[in-house]
């Protein structure tokens, strides 16, 4: 995908406890009004090649939701040695209201999997702002005989939120892996795993949260 993609949409909240009163207090049913835009510095990674992966606001302000066409990893058989593992990072630039800050609160990903009997695969994710240590990565481990959709979802406690600091522009990372293991029972037969739906392409969900800077 090329570097500058720009992508803008409406923000809003994802819980909807009532606004507190006071400055840098959390903001649920009244996000901001303004539109958000999202630009899509970097997308490397084995698993999204330059073009087949896009990301796009929701309407709502809800969200942001990443799209994938070629995300799969798999193992045994005739599989490549090296597609048992598949990645993507994705540099975020966040344009967000002044006087406002975001953090990920929850993440959803979705696709589908097929495992030979004593397979096993895992999916993994860790989200962290420029100039700021990685989050501890996020595992979601499978196992065989499995033969249909997965689905997974990462979820953060308001109070261990990591917030988008207020006043500089910092960008956004996201780092995702899919990981197969063909294991011995069976690994002449192909396992795999795919962030990808039936029609062919995953809608990956990052839900937001929004608070208010405080004011100098």
């Amino acid at each position: 995908m090329p570097g500058g993609l720009l992508l803008s949409g409406a923000v809003a909240a994802l819980l909807t406890t009532a606004l507190p009163a006071h400055n840098s207090s959390p903001v649920f049913d009244n996000p901001p009004p303004d539109e958000i835009v999202i630009d899509v510095a970097t997308v490397n990674g084995s698993g999204c090649p330059q073009g087949t992966a896009a990301v796009a606001v929701s309407p709502d302000n809800t969200a942001f939701t990443v799209t994938y066409s070629q995300y799969l990893a798999q193992a045994g058989g005739n599989s490549d040695p090296t597609a048992f593992r598949k990645n993507c990072q994705l540099n975020l630039i966040v344009h967000v209201p002044q006087g406002f800050t975001y953090a990920i609160a929850s993440a959803d990903y979705r696709g589908f999997l097929s495992l030979q009997p004593g397979a096993s695969a895992t999916q993994k994710a860790s989200y962290y702002f420029q100039g700021s240590s990685n989050t501890v990565p996020k595992t979601h481990p499978f196992s065989g005989s499995y033969n249909d959709d997965w689905q997974a979802t990462d979820s953060t406690d308001w109070a261990q939120l990591v917030w988008a600091p207020c006043g500089v522009q910092r960008n956004f990372n996201i780092n995702t892996e899919l990981r197969v293991n063909a294991g011995t029972a069976n690994p002449g037969k192909v396992s795999f795993m795919t962030m990808d739906s039936t029609d062919g392409d995953i809608s990956t969900i990052y839900h937001m949260a929004w608070k208010t800077c405080p004011t100098s």
